[in-house]
């Protein structure tokens, strides 16, 4: 019987499949939640969050490995993302520095850290991998930076595939290569991390392995052969959209919500290169994708909640 696992970030989109995979493949799993939620038998909640210092000790303890997948996506400011994904990743590594004993971290990051001149939340992710590599001491850390993820219960990439669907694209008038990562394959990689006997230490980006990823073309392409509908694209002046993003982030702050279109944002989706190199991530875990975009239209529940 494999070791106890602590996952944050249990309870979003990511944080579930990874929970669901390990209790399936017999790990026993610490798990951290904002609310009391019922424990199984392999199963045992930490109530808390990432400033919650007493949880986090106790959601470290006795364990020998961490996977640290919680962050926040939305914010109006640099210090929304940075208390959450920068000083949150610092609260958890000290609670791991805490402990006698040699734990190993797996950090969900992003690939958007990859450019972290782009958005807060870009930089904040590159500054959380800054952290856990320079003060990891008796903690053995590896960085995972996925592109954008999606799958069933995805509510980011759900709605651009619905309207694929639908038939009609709005989307920037650039022509950006982007990549996309079906969540199994995430999960398959960091499962193949949990079994390997040395440490594999490191940054490593992960796609889908599609060559040159995608663009928008590509994507009415794709819709067209694998669902048969005719698509028709609605170019949005990236100007105009910056001015949507800026209206929207005074108006998250006039609101008090968490805005996701922001003009760090904008500058995100139409970035002209986001295609990964997963070579390394390869020769390291013997690891590679095996679910195309194409593979996953083809599936009854990709547009599920």
């Amino acid at each position: 019987m494999p070791g106890y696992v602590a996952l944050t970030g249990a309870t979003g989109f990511i944080g579930k499949t990874i929970l669901a995979d390990l209790l399936q493949h017999g790990f026993r799993v610490k798990a951290l939640s904002r609310k009391q939620q019922q424990d199984t038998e392999n199963l045992h909640w930490i109530v808390g969050d990432l400033h919650s210092l007493p949880q986090l000790n106790a959601l470290v303890e006795n364990v020998d490995t961490v996977i640290h997948c919680a962050g926040a996506v939305r914010g109006s400011s640099l210090k929304e993302f940075v208390s959450i994904n920068n000083t949150g990743s610092i609260n958890l590594l000290n609670a791991c520095q805490s402990k006698n004993t040699r734990i190993r971290l797996l950090h969900i990051s992003s690939l958007a850290a990859r450019e972290p001149q782009l958005s807060w939340y870009a930089k904040s992710k590159r500054l959380a991998e800054a952290e856990l590599i320079t003060r990891k001491n008796n903690v053995l850390t590896t960085i995972f930076r996925p592109t954008a993820i999606y799958g069933p219960g995805d509510k980011e990439i759900k709605p651009l595939l619905k309207s694929l669907k639908a038939g009609f694209l709005p989307a920037p008038d650039t022509q950006s290569q982007f990549s996309l990562l079906h969540i199994d394959d995430l999960v398959v990689a960091i499962r193949m991390w949990l079994e390997q006997k040395s440490f594999p230490g490191g940054i490593y980006e992960l796609d889908d392995g599609s060559l040159n990823g995608y663009n928008w073309e590509t994507l009415i392409q794709l819709t067209n052969q694998v669902w048969g509908k005719s698509v028709v694209r609605i170019p949005i002046p990236v100007p105009l959209l910056e001015v949507f993003a800026k209206i929207n982030l005074k108006m998250s702050r006039l609101l008090g919500y968490s805005p996701m279109l922001t003009p760090g944002k904008v500058r995100e989706i139409t970035h002209l290169n986001w295609v990964c190199d997963n070579h390394p991530l390869t020769n390291t875990l013997g690891w590679s994708p095996t679910i195309t975009l194409a593979d996953a239209m083809n599936t009854p529940d990709l547009l599920q909640l």
